[in-house]
């Protein structure tokens, strides 16, 4: 029966390999023969659906993952098996594009009065500031207005630098002769993956929520969520994802399994710390 209706099938040309097949895919190239209905409206309305937004359940799946086993998908992706589950990369371009077009927290970002007083880097800070109040010839309450909006669109677009800095950390600390950098990257990649969707979009829901219901007593969530408590806020949780992650993805046991946490937790404060270092270098710059 199987057999007869394979015979019955028409034949097609591959566009991509001029290969000659049976079906609607390409037994050489995987091409996909293009068919009438495939060009209607809501055909294609439902494949950049599934392509951008929560629709596809393998991003679902993989996010679950993420927020309950940390270092899961990175493993599967560095171990070859990539099938079944959304590669972190993929994860992490969904996340950054909720995380740049609509209003949450700024995980990531640094007001100025943190970059001034808080940072490492607030002398150099203060100087450049100062520096470049003069130059222009504005006042510092006018200056903080354009730096604060200026750096709230530049950490969305920067996120980016954000792993790669991470990775560093993480590839010195968990060294091991069977891991390559890429690896490392990749862990970090699902590690600014669980920052966003936890951390920023996450937790802009549960107060959303919150502010709505304590909105008849005047009471607001702006007061407490400064820099501060955001950094606070991301160390702790990211202490959860890297005790996880070393036991997941590096295989660590026992004490050196807390050692190098610990040491991994450093790092990515650290991390963060750089990053917020050059979103303000890149803000200064773009002034």
């Amino acid at each position: 029966m199987e057999i007869s209706q394979q015979t019955d099938l028409p034949e097609h040309i591959c566009k991509n390999c001029g290969h000659t097949f049976k079906g609607i895919y390409c037994n050489l190239c995987g091409e996909k023969v293009i068919e009438p209905k495939d060009r209607k409206l809501n055909s294609i309305l439902t494949t950049v659906l599934i392509s951008t937004t929560f629709v596809d359940n393998k991003f679902l799946k993989s996010l679950r993952l993420t927020l309950s086993n940390p270092g899961f998908l990175a493993r599967e992706y560095v171990d070859g098996r990539r099938v079944r589950y959304m590669r972190p990369l993929q994860m992490f371009f969904i996340l950054n594009l909720v995380y740049f077009l609509f209003p949450v927290l700024q995980m990531f970002n640094a007001s100025l009065y943190t970059q001034l007083n808080v940072l490492p880097h607030s002398n150099l800070a203060r100087k450049m500031v100062h520096h470049k109040v003069v130059e222009q010839g504005l006042s510092m309450q006018g200056f903080e207005l354009i730096y604060n909006q200026e750096t709230t669109n530049l950490a969305k677009l920067l996120v980016v630098i954000f792993v790669v800095l991470a990775s560093v950390p993480l590839s010195l600390i968990f060294r091991k002769k069977n891991r390559f950098y890429t690896d490392h990257v990749a862990l970090a990649v699902e590690l600014t993956s669980f920052n966003m969707a936890l951390n920023a979009i996450g937790l802009s829901l549960i107060f959303l929520v919150f502010s709505k219901l304590f909105h008849w007593g005047h009471f607001t969530w702006g007061t407490y969520l400064n820099d501060i408590t955001l950094t606070l806020i991301f160390i702790a949780t990211n202490v959860y994802f890297i005790f996880r992650a070393a036991k997941t993805f590096y295989n660590q046991k026992g004490k050196r399994l807390v050692i190098k946490a610990m040491l991994g937790v450093v790092g990515l404060f650290l991390a963060l710390e750089a990053y917020r270092f050059v979103l303000f270098i890149v803000t200064m710059l773009s002034i």
